[in-house]
């Protein structure tokens, strides 16, 4: 109750930092939900170390911090590398894990080695780019939750407008090149709508936990669920559950950043539901076998017993 109460006074920081991170977790539990079906989630990982050089040279060509612009440029460092990841797979013998650590770690270290230079120029103005590394969410301002609603908006249409298409090709690729869908334009849409969800999270969770923000909600809802639509939904709810309750957690809390609680949160959820989700919750599934197990005894015994007495 203590932590609800902060909500509902005027405490201005708290309350737009918590609707950041529940718009932020809503649009990456929804869309990560295509990275885990598809088993693509380390493609979020690589995408968000990629993006790291894209907010550098949108710094070093800009000379400024402004949110939309170091988004755009991540935007397109991160969508660049998941293209150059694709283009591995396609052209060369080289298999997705490999291409996938290739390219995250050239990504990664080009854009430490920018950001190194760019401490070293001495601009003043370049103060506080580190926190796209690790996270910041506290500093979030309110038109920084505007641009993280409107982009994540964006990329929630679409993803509903091409729910059909989308759907096929995560479930049977194969199937839906036969009719005549554009595997090609789906999978860079479905890559583009990846991009958008990570990129937008760069401030509140960094590059280093970003994918987990994108992976943890769906492997959660998954437990619960077989039903694409349905996991779409509860994924969403736990990531915007998480970003509420982790940022109240932080708040509450002294010396305790806001991003990496988030993400304990989700993990705190994901081992929940793999324990006691009714599905395919650990729990349950033992419950089962224990009373298989005991019926197929019995049922033996009493056919041991109906032979003997024949």
């Amino acid at each position: 109750m203590e932590y609800l109460s902060l909500l509902l006074q005027n405490h201005y920081t708290l309350i737009i930092v918590s609707i950041g991170a529940a718009l932020l977790g809503t649009v990456s539990g929804a869309l990560g939900t295509y990275a885990v079906l598809r088993r693509q989630s380390l493609l979020g990982d690589a995408i968000s170390h990629a993006a790291l050089p894209g907010i550098a040279i949108a710094f070093m060509l800009t000379g400024t911090k402004t949110h939309l612009i170091l988004i755009i440029g991540a935007a397109i460092a991160g969508w660049l590398g998941s293209l150059v990841i694709l283009s591995i797979v396609r052209l060369t013998r080289i298999k997705y894990d490999s291409a996938l650590a290739l390219v995250l770690s050239t990504f990664f270290g080009f854009g430490l080695v920018l950001h190194t230079f760019i401490q070293r120029t001495g601009n003043a103005n370049q103060a506080g780019l580190d926190k796209f590394l690790f996270g910041q969410a506290a500093t979030m301002l309110k038109s920084d939750v505007l641009t993280i609603g409107i982009l994540g908006g964006v990329a929630l249409v679409l993803m509903l407008i091409f729910w059909k298409e989308l759907k096929l090709l995560i479930f049977d690729e194969g199937f839906a090149a036969s009719i005549g869908f554009p595997i090609r334009s789906l999978d860079f849409l479905l890559t583009s709508l990846l991009v958008i969800a990570i990129v937008i999270g760069l401030q509140a969770v960094g590059a280093v936990l970003m994918s987990a923000m994108l992976v943890a909600p769906a492997v959660a809802a998954r437990q619960w669920t077989n039903r694409l639509s349905l996991m779409v939904i509860i994924a969403a709810a736990i990531g915007a559950f998480s970003g509420v309750i982790g940022t109240i957690i932080s708040s509450v809390t002294t010396r305790i950043p806001t991003g990496p609680t988030i993400i304990l949160c989700t993990t705190v959820i994901v081992g929940f539901s793999i324990v006691f989700a009714p599905n395919r919750g650990l729990l349950l599934n033992r419950i089962r076998q224990k009373k298989n197990r005991r019926i197929f005894k019995l049922a033996t015994q009493k056919t041991v017993l109906g032979e003997r007495i024949q």
